[in-house]
This record gives structure tokens, sequence and C-alpha cells, in this order.
């Protein structure tokens, strides 16, 4: 933080509604506000869904927006938040139907993202921006919406709660301590996802090295489609727990891990969170803005391939963030290549 801040602001409202990956990327922002600015009443405009995951964050006022609910879901948050008028919006989701959901919140300073990373009629919704800067992590970018209030982020802290019955049932399916590979295979891009055999070569070789292997995920026919793909696959049939868990048991499932297998995904940040070791597959993707903050060293990174392989220019020559979400493109990711890094991974927890 600034050695000189402004003068705490005595509201502030939080606008980021999904998804549980960027979600998870705001828990460090409201760590630093709490901390510089403890007094200040903070409350955040979130997702159904997400809300599940953060919505016992300690000092925080939620306010759910289900987006389902179309129209009548951004009514809901309008009429919740009629009567007040905040120091502060912090309008972190650029989407256009984000954009309308904070015309209904009243704020003295709006702020927003900086031009290159405005869109959707996004600078007509606010009056301030972030500062301009290319090649950050999606965490970091979320992390400066601090900076126009004349603070900054220098320390990075999630503790999200984790209750203690996630916890009991997650030592119930996980019991002892045997070093334990966490599957999740599926993203919600299904071009990010890899195949099910490949999957299912890694977690075969992670069994007969002696790791108890457990697939995880939610309960989308999507989800299950793929899981059973996966366990049609495996030669040692893994723990399936698809669909058997909820948000915050999967955070317990995570703490008590140690790797997490997975595309990019919500998932990946859930267990970044926790402090789990996470093996991510990166090529639709580029793991330096949106792979896990803290440690990216277990990670498969294929994304300079496949910018020359499908847009004929190396990474550093397209646009930051660009997606290269073309079919094959998982298919550049190699399961010797995944094997070593979990290798790598095995040794570091012996």
């Amino acid at each position: 933080m600034t050695s000189n801040p402004m003068t705490a602001a005595a509201s502030i409202c939080l606008l980021r509604t999904s998804a549980i990956g960027d979600v998870t990327h705001v828990v460090p922002l409201v760590r630093t506000l709490q901390q510089a600015w403890p007094e200040t009443a903070l409350t955040w405009v979130v997702g159904k869904l997400e809300r599940k995951l953060v919505g016992d964050l300690p000092g925080v006022e939620f306010v759910t927006f289900d987006k389902a609910a179309g129209w009548n879901g951004m009514r809901a948050v309008r009429d919740a938040l009629r009567e007040r008028r905040f120091d502060a919006l912090l309008q972190m989701q650029v989407a256009m139907r984000s954009n309308l959901l904070s015309l209904g919140i009243k704020a003295v300073r709006r702020i927003g993202y900086d031009r290159a990373r405005a869109r959707d009629l996004h600078g007509l919704v606010i009056n301030q921006r972030i500062p301009a800067r290319s090649g950050e992590h999606v965490l970091d970018a979320i992390g400066s919406f601090c900076e126009p209030l004349g603070l900054r982020q220098t320390a990075v802290r999630w503790d999200i709660p984790i209750p203690d019955e996630a916890h009991a049932w997650a030592v119930e399916q996980l019991p002892g301590d045997t070093p334990t590979l966490l599957v999740s295979p599926s993203s919600s891009h299904a071009l990010r996802n890899w195949r099910p055999e490949r999957y299912a070569a890694v977690m075969d070789h992670a069994a007969a090295r002696g790791w108890r292997v457990v697939m995880v995920g939610g309960p989308s026919s999507g989800e299950r489609t793929m899981a059973d793909a996966v366990l049609a696959a495996c030669q040692r049939a893994p723990l399936d727990l698809t669909g058997k868990d909820t948000l915050k048991k999967l955070l317990a499932l995570l703490d008590r891990a140690q790797l997490l297998l997975t595309p990019d995904s919500g998932p990946m940040h859930m267990a970044n969170a926790v402090g789990t070791k996470v093996l991510g597959l990166h090529a639709a993707s580029n793991p330096d803005r949106s792979g896990p903050y803290s440690d990216r060293r277990w990670c498969v990174n294929k994304y300079d391939e496949a910018a020359r392989k499908y847009l004929g220019k190396p990474a550093s020559d397209i646009p930051w963030g660009s997606k290269i979400e073309k079919p094959g493109v998982m298919d550049l990711i190699g399961v010797d290549e995944v094997i070593e890094r979990y290798e790598a991974a095995a040794k570091s927890e012996e």
C-alpha cells in the first residue's frame, strides 16, 4: 500500500459476479481493502453460484445477482441497493450484462478498466479507470482497482472460509495421509478440455506410483459425460466424486490434496487459493495471464506453440489475453509432458 493513502472511503461496492476463478481473484482485493480501511463498509454484488464459495467472507455484505433470472435478476439487485449511495463502485467486469447491472448502483466514483481492456460500452458506466498495463495476471489487474483510491495491493491473501462440516466430509473421502492427485477434467470452455484417454493415462501412472487418484467435477451433464469417458479409459479405477461435492467441499478436498490436474478452470484457482500445487494444462489460454497465480512451475504451457500453429505468429506478437480456443489445440499437450510435471511435483512432496 502507499504510505499516504487517500481518506478512507465510508462505503465501497464491488461488482464482480462471475466466474469462479475470477471471483477467487477478487478475494485478495477484499483483504487489501479490509487491512487498509477496516472501518469501510464493503458490499459485493456476486453471482448466485459464486456466492456459495465466497459468501461467508467476514466483514462483507453480499448482494446476489441471479443471471438466469435475466432482467428480473438485475431488478432485484437494483431494488436491494435502491436507497444506497456508495463512495466508490469497483466495476470489475466488462461484459454488457455487468455494465447494465452497474447502472442500478449509485456511486460517486465509478472505477473501471483502462481503455485497452474495456468493451461493451464499459466507458459509459464509469468515471475513472485503473492504470493501463499490459502483461498482467488477471489477479493483479483486479488488485489494481484499489489504486485510484490511493492504495496498492502488495500482498496476496485468500483465507476463504472452509466450514468444519466440509473439512469433515473431505476427511471421510480422503482418510489418512496417502498422497492424493485430484483430477478436475472439465472446463466451462469445452475447447480447453484435454482428451479423456490422456487424463486416464496420467491417472493410471499416478495410481501405479502409489498415489490416491480422485476425480472431481460439477453435476452438469457435460461434466458427467467427461467423467464417464475418463473412467472408461482408466485401467485403475479412481475414486469418482463427480457431482458429489459443493464448492466448499471441493475447497476442503483441494486443501487435503497434494496436486490438482486440470485445464484452465475455476478449480485451478480454488486450489491455488488453498496452497495446493496445480498441474495446469495450457494451450488455449496463456498461463501467465490466467494460470494459477502463486506457482506455475507444475503447469504444461503450450500457448506459444498454439499461437504459432493456429495464428501464424508467436504468443509475444498477439494481444495479451488472446484465447486460442480452436478444435484440437489441447492435443498439443502430450501425456509424457504431463507425466513429467506430475513426477516433478510428486518428488517435491517426498
